[in-house]
C-alpha cells in the first residue's frame, strides 16, 4: 500500500518564512498599553529599563510584515524548522469518525516545543544590541528551557524564575535547564524583593507566572546590563511565532488541505497566535472562510471563557505597563495543575482583540479530560504530548467526534505545541486514577 501524500507533510530549510507576519497591523483599534502612573499611553521609553531598543521597536511597530534575520532564519534549521504537518490516521481509526485530523509537529524541536522560535530572535536582538545577560520567567519549563539553549548560540548568561509548583512537580526541568547553563530558581524566591513579600504574606504558594514575571522584570530593572525576555503575551513573542503558522499555511497548499478547525491550546497566547494569525489574515481574504478557529484553555486559569475585557498588569507585582486583556486580575493565583504554561491569569492584547471581535471562540477543559485524550494520542499515533498541547487534542477529538455524530466529513487540524516527556508523573496519576481536577 502506497503511503497516503498527505501523512505526513514536510518542507525544506528553503522554505522556512522569510518574514514574520505582524498581527497588529491588522487590528484598527488596538488598544494601546496604559502607563499606571500617568494614565497615558506607554511610550517606548517606558520599557528601556527591561526591553532593548531593537524589541522595543518590534513590540509597537505596526508593519505587516517583518523580515527575519538571516542569522535567526538560519538557525531555525537547528530547531526542526520547518516542523512536518502530520495526519491522525490511526486516531482516525480509533475514534471511527469521517474527519480528517492533522497536527502540527512542534514537540520535534530538540527544545521540545515551540518557544525557541521567540527564543532564538530575542537572544539574538539582545546579544546584537551588547546585552549578554538576561532574566524570564517561565511556568511548566519549556520556555526556560528554550531560552537557557539559545543563551549559548549568543554568550548570554541567563536566569530563569520558574513557578514554584511546576518547579516541585518537575524537576528534571531544572536540570535541563542547568544542564543549557542558566541558572534556575523556584518562583516565589528569596532572590528578589517581591518573591520575598510573597514568600512572607504566602509562605504556601505555588506560585503564580504573574509572580515570576515580576521577579524576573525586577532583577532586570535593578542592572542597566540586563534585559528581560518573556516567552508570551506580549506583540513581538506573537509575532515571531508566525513561522509556524506562515509553514502551515505552504502544507495547506502542498497538501490540497482546507481546514474546517484551527486549534490550539492558549495560555499567553503564543503558540495560539503563531499557529493561527497568518490563517486569520488568509481567512479575511477568502480562504476557508467557514472555518472556525479555537483557542483551547484550562478551568484553572479560563481568563477569556471567564475573565473580563479590561486593562489589567502583566504582572502581579504591577511592575509593568497595562494591557487591554482578558484577565482573571493580576492578583488572581490560579489552582496547581500539570499543565504550568497555561497557567497565567491574562490573554495577549492581540489573541484578546480576536476574540473581542469574534475572529475567534473559545473552550475550556478539566486536566481530567486533557490527560484522557493525552492518553489515547500516545496509544494510537505515539506520540506523547504535553499537557498544555493536550488541551488542543482535546478539542480536536470532541471536534472529530462531532462530525461522527452528524457524518460529516470535516478537516480539523491543531497545533502539537510540545512532548511531553517530562511530564510522566501527570499520566501516572491519570492512569492510576489519582490524577486531581483542575477546580473543584
Amino acid at each position: 500500500m502506497a503511503i497516503p501524500k498527505d501523512a505526513r507533510i514536510g518542507l525544506s530549510p528553503e522554505d522556512i518564512p522569510k518574514r514574520w507576519y505582524n498581527m497588529a497591523a491588522d487590528v484598527p483599534d488596538l488598544k494601546p498599553m496604559i502607563d499606571p502612573a500617568t494614565k497615558e499611553p506607554a511610550t517606548k521609553e517606558d520599557f528601556r529599563a527591561i526591553f532593548c531598543d531593537r524589541i522595543i521597536d518590534q513590540e509597537f511597530s505596526r508593519e505587516r510584515y517583518i523580515d527575519i534575520p538571516e542569522e535567526v532564519r538560519d538557525a531555525l534549521v537547528s530547531l526542526n524548522r520547518p516542523s512536518p504537518l502530520q495526519r491522525a490516521y490511526r486516531l482516525e481509526k480509533r475514534l471511527k469518525t469521517p474527519a480528517k485530523i492533522y497536527f502540527k509537529r512542534e514537540d520535534l524541536s530538540p527544545l521540545g516545543s515551540h518557544k525557541g522560535n521567540t527564543a532564538l530572535a530575542q537572544a539574538y536582538y539582545n546579544a546584537d544590541s551588547g546585552i549578554h545577560t538576561l532574566t524570564t520567567e517561565t511556568g511548566a519549563g519549556q520556555w526556560g528551557t528554550a531560552l537557557a539553549m539559545v543563551s549559548n548560540l549568543f554568550d548570554i548568561k541567563t536566569t530563569v524564575f520558574m513557578v514554584r509548583g511546576s518547579f516541585e512537580a518537575k524537576p528534571l526541568r531544572k536540570a535541563i535547564i542547568n544542564t543549557y547553563g542558566a541558572t534556575v530558581y523556584a518562583s516565589p524566591s528569596a532572590q528578589t524583593e517581591f518573591g520575598r513579600k510573597v514568600l512572607r504574606e504566602h509562605p504556601e504558594t505555588s506560585g503564580s507566572l504573574g509572580i515570576a514575571i515580576s521577579e524576573a522584570c525586577e532583577m532586570a530593572a535593578k542592572d542597566e546590563h540586563t534585559c528581560y525576555a518573556l516567552g508570551s503575551v506580549m506583540n513581538h513573542v506573537m509575532l515571531h511565532q508566525t513561522v509556524i503558522g506562515e509553514e502551515t499555511l505552504e502544507q495547506f497548499r502542498v497538501g490540497e488541505i482546507e481546514p474546517d478547525y484551527m486549534i490550539a491550546c492558549v495560555g499567553g497566547g503564543s503558540n495560539f497566535a503563531g499557529f493561527t494569525f497568518p490563517f486569520l489574515r488568509e481567512r479575511k481574504k477568502g480562504f476557508c472562510r467557514d472555518a472556525e478557529v479555537i483557542a483551547v484553555e484550562p478551568k484553572a486559569a479560563p481568563s477569556m471563557t471567564k475573565g473580563e475585557f479590561r486593562y489589567d498588569y502583566g504582572d502581579t507585582a504591577g511592575m509593568t505597563p497595562m494591557m487591554m486583556m482578558y484577565t482573571l486580575g493580576s492578583q488572581y493565583i490560579p489552582p496547581a495543575i500539570h499543565a504550568g504554561g497555561l497557567r497565567y491569569h491574562g490573554m495577549s492584547p492581540l489573541v484578546s482583540a480576536a476574540y473581542d471581535h469574534h475572529d475567534i471562540s473559545a473552550v475550556s477543559y478539566d486536566q481530567t479530560d486533557i490527560f484522557e485524550a493525552g492518553i489515547l494520542f500516545a496509544r494510537t499515533e505515539g506520540i506523547i504530548p504535553a499537557p498544555e498541547s493536550c488541551h488542543a487534542l482535546r478539542c480536536a477529538i470532541d471536534k472529530a467526534l462531532e462530525c461522527k455524530a452528524r457524518n460529516e466529513a470535516k478537516t480539523v487540524v491543531f497545533n502539537l505545541s510540545g512532548h511531553g516527556l517530562l511530564d510522566l508523573y501527570g499520566y501516572e496519576q491519570a492512569l492510576d486514577g489519582t490524577l486531581p481536577p483542575s477546580v473543584g
